[in-house]
């Protein structure tokens, strides 16, 4: 009996989770970092937020962990084109820290500083309504130093440079200013969806 067209059946597509130029790594996890590794004792880390806000507020370690808690599970992807499938990160939302800070309107971008002096450069929209989060555990075990703890900034839907490492400070700014790898060529935003890998792309 024939198929018309209209009752034809079409396999489903997978959705796509490889941004263009990017390899899965499996379950490796690259160790990549502009600096030495820094071992920071969780008792003596604090994070604070600051800039154009109306409350600049500091956290300690303790202090952080009484704030709700909140998870990303999902793919990060960077920039020397890996990508990593289905991680789980464990800490708070980005979201949480500006609530208690109040940025002020003018207040359009952010500043992430390391305890080691590296910095990246992020539009405000892009760290709020729940895109980022600064955590302290990956799969359920405490994030190690290699990989930025006791925490670091997690932005996944950008390249994983500006998931800044060893964080320490969100400044709140008018204007975008580079960050450590911006002044050195790399790109302003690094959406890994459109290749924004260097100065010049799209």
């Amino acid at each position: 009996m024939p198929v018309t067209r209209g009752f034809s059946r079409r396999r489903a597509e997978p959705p796509r989770r490889l941004p263009p130029g990017q390899y899965d790594v499996g379950a490796g996890w690259p160790v990549l970092t502009a600096e030495a590794t820094p071992r920071i004792a969780r008792e003596s880390w604090s994070v604070g937020v600051d800039g154009l806000v109306e409350r600049p507020t500091t956290w300690t370690w303790q202090e952080v962990q009484q704030l709700p808690r909140s998870s990303y599970q999902g793919d990060i992807h960077c920039v020397t084109t890996w990508s990593k499938f289905d991680t789980l990160f464990t800490g708070v939302s980005v979201d949480t820290l500006l609530e208690a800070a109040g940025p002020l309107p003018e207040a359009g971008f952010v500043m992430a500083h390391s305890s080691t002096g590296y910095t990246t450069n992020l539009p405000l929209a892009d760290i709020t309504d729940g895109r980022a989060w600064i955590v302290w555990e990956h799969d359920g075990r405490p994030l190690t130093a290699e990989h930025g703890g006791p925490v670091r900034l997690l932005v996944p839907h950008l390249y994983f440079w500006k998931s800044a490492k060893w964080i320490s400070r969100l400044e709140l700014t008018a204007e975008d200013r580079p960050g450590f790898w911006e002044r050195n060529g790399y790109h302003d935003r690094g959406d890994p969806w459109l290749e924004q890998r260097y100065q010049g792309d799209p």
